[in-house]
């Protein structure tokens, strides 16, 4: 490699949902850095209905104005024909296919009892079938060269539990389980997966979670400006998927990166914190007198992350 070349030089990659936010800004850094970049943006609303046009194509024109290498796509991530030519698209314009980021999905604060099913089916596909399907379509080209670098967004809502985000929760908790299962499925194949989430980020859906906040009672409007003072710009974000890329994280799989303002850190695995034992066989009389060791967890909720 000569001096100064960039690891991602000659890479290609795919970034769904890069029309705003995130997407955008890891679109331009991974351009930036030398990669050719398929930009994914369908252009709807967070609610899932046909918005704003021409984003994919946008973003595009500024990977190009910088001197990088772009091409637009507009297929849904959420069915599983326009997954594959998502996939496609990279193979056609670029001949290979080396990172995947999957950023795509919808989101609107609606508490659960005003949910729609349809609403709930909308979102929870963008996330879960989303990932999975442009997974599923880019494998056979990477497992064949064995290498790939699979990026996925994930939250801590569908851990910690943010109130309003059932649909959203649930996704990204499918989200965290797919990266669960594909890092370890993949591993062996010169794969890596893994998974970011972002605290508050200046995105759509902060934004739209801080208005709610602030129309709210008082309470919320002074979580609504402490979310305000702690937003990142998605840059941040762009940066540490884009180092995510790099041969020089290639240990990294299967782990959860959290990223904000000056932190970066990495989630426990889940394990069991506190317990109660018996060494006879649990009835109920024996659970109710063991759970009342137990101090519940707090359910406090975690705002934009």
């Amino acid at each position: 490699m000569p001096p100064n070349t960039d690891p991602l030089e000659g890479r290609v990659a795919i970034v769904t949902g890069a029309g705003r936010g995130i997407g955008r800004a890891t679109a331009l850094a991974l351009a930036a850095r030398g990669a050719a970049v398929v930009v994914n943006d369908l252009g709807v609303t967070l609610h899932g209905e046909m918005g704003e046009q021409g984003l994919a194509e946008r973003v595009v024109q500024e990977i190009e104005a910088a001197g990088g290498r772009a091409v637009a796509n507009r297929d849904s991530v959420s069915e599983w024909p326009d997954a594959q030519r998502i996939i496609a698209t990279a193979l056609d314009h670029f001949g290979q296919l080396d990172l995947l980021v999957n950023n795509a999905g919808l989101s609107v604060s609606v508490p659960i009892w005003e949910t729609e099913p349809d609403f709930f089916d909308r979102v929870v596909r963008s996330h879960v079938y989303g990932t999975f399907y442009c997974l599923r379509a880019a494998l056979p080209h990477m497992m064949e060269r064995r290498f790939g670098r699979v990026v996925n967004l994930v939250s801590r809502a569908a851990l910690v539990g943010v109130p309003g985000c059932a649909a959203y929760a649930a996704g990204k908790g499918g989200v965290f389980g797919l990266t669960n299962v594909a890092s370890r499925d993949l591993a062996p194949h010169g794969i890596t997966v893994n998974a970011v989430n972002p605290a508050a980020t200046e995105t759509r859906q902060v934004s739209n979670a801080i208005e709610q906040l602030e129309n709210a009672g008082e309470d919320e409007r002074r979580r609504a400006e402490g979310l305000r003072a702690a937003l990142q710009p998605p840059e941040q974000v762009a940066a540490l998927i884009s180092a995510l890329c790099h041969d020089e994280c290639a240990r990294f799989n299967g782990q959860f990166f959290y990223i904000e303002k000056g932190r970066l850190g990495l989630f426990h695995p889940l394990e069991v914190q506190r317990e109660a034992t018996s060494p006879d066989p649990w009835t109920v009389e024996s659970l109710l007198e063991a759970t009342g060791q137990l101090e519940p967890y707090s359910l406090g909720s975690v705002y934009g992350g």
